[in-house]
């Protein structure tokens, strides 16, 4: 039987364990309450349906990217820097989810097309700092004037190759790195202002 308190974060920690050994088959309620040593009713009371559990821990995995990028948006370094290095974040952070743990990367991916809400939430938030990064940088007129919303969401677009798990096959093939370099090189001479510099910090 479980010990101690049985806490969302435990609910979770183990479904996770799950999707790596089992699969997206064995992500339910029932299956989860037996591994953690408890009544499938117990965990009813933090998940009510098997779609709200996977639900959760898509959105768990996928936040663990969306925090780490956010902290690149909290730093002081100038704008072109700060931009570079929050699609370099993304790109190393999907590099590895799907290279470390292939297996639980493939899982994820059919959670992710369960699961489109969260998805959907998850891309708002990662356009959110998108485009909070490049309001500073008009702001501070590095940018040329532009709507950040919809900047942000060109950008999102632009760089789809190097984070749309559809790609990921080519995450790992040789010339990726030189071809994720062009592609932000391109995107960041768009968005200077005229007369502006563009920045070395890679």
């Amino acid at each position: 039987m479980a010990t101690g308190t049985l806490t969302t974060e435990r609910i979770l920690e183990a479904t996770e364990e799950m999707l790596r050994r089992h699969g997206a088959a064995k992500a339910t309620v029932v299956d989860v309450a037996r591994v953690l040593g408890v009544s499938h009713g117990t965990v009813y009371r933090h998940f009510r349906t098997k779609a709200e559990l996977r639900g959760a821990v898509t959105k768990r995995w996928l936040d663990r990217t969306s925090t780490a990028l956010a902290a690149v948006v909290a730093t002081p370094e100038p704008p072109e820097a700060k931009l570079r290095h929050w699609l370099s974040g993304l790109f190393e952070a999907k590099q590895h989810k799907a290279g470390d743990d292939p297996e639980l990367f493939a899982t994820y991916t059919v959670l992710a097309q369960e699961n489109s809400d969260v998805v959907d939430a998850h891309i708002a938030d990662l356009d959110a700092q998108l485009a909070a990064i490049i309001q500073e940088g008009v702001a501070q007129g590095v940018f040329a004037p532009t709507d950040p919303a919809s900047t942000a969401r060109a950008v999102f677009d632009a760089t789809n190759r190097f984070h749309d798990p559809v790609y990921a096959g080519e995450w790992s093939k040789p010339g990726i790195e030189s071809a994720f370099t062009a592609v932000v090189d391109l995107v960041l001479r768009g968005l200077r202002a005229q007369g502006t510099e563009g920045s070395t910090v890679a």
